[in-house]
């Protein structure tokens, strides 16, 4: 009986011991989901633009296609969809000739520049960011 009154406790203080370090793992696992989460965003809505200009008379519509990358429509309208995205991350898209015969023109839509910002800078000495992604393109077939 002695035994079982000197172990009493001893699982509260293991846990205690142990709950700063899932506290930390838990936050690094969500902020990698979150960084994740808008770098995929960011992709697709990349080639969405760049879906949108294929079907485009060549050298037109940039800013509506600017617009679909940064606010998911071309008027320009509402919240960025990733915090923190602006047209300044979206360069012109660029329209360029490619093979030989027969000659087709592609579109290049790309997101260059664009930081992610985690929701805690550094935890226990941990830096969790901010990171700048790079470049983020899709490149499609144009009507020549």
């Amino acid at each position: 009986m002695k035994r079982k009154s000197l172990q009493r406790g001893t699982a509260a203080v293991e846990f205690a011991l142990i709950l700063p370090l899932l506290l930390v793992l838990t936050l690094m696992v969500t902020e990698l989901g979150r960084a994740l989460m808008q770098y995929d965003t960011l992709t697709k809505s990349v080639r969405d633009a760049a879906r949108y200009l294929s079907v485009q008379t060549p050298h037109t519509h940039q800013a509506q296609a600017q617009n679909l990358v940064v606010y998911g429509n071309t008027a320009g309208t509402g919240t960025p969809l990733v915090p923190g995205l602006s047209l300044a991350n979206v360069p012109a898209p660029t329209w360029q000739p490619a093979g030989s015969v027969p000659a087709i023109t592609t579109v290049t839509v790309q997101v260059t520049g664009f930081t992610f910002q985690p929701m805690i800078q550094s935890v226990f000495g941990l830096s969790l960011g901010p990171y700048t992604f790079g470049a983020i393109s899709a490149t499609m077939r144009s009507p020549s």
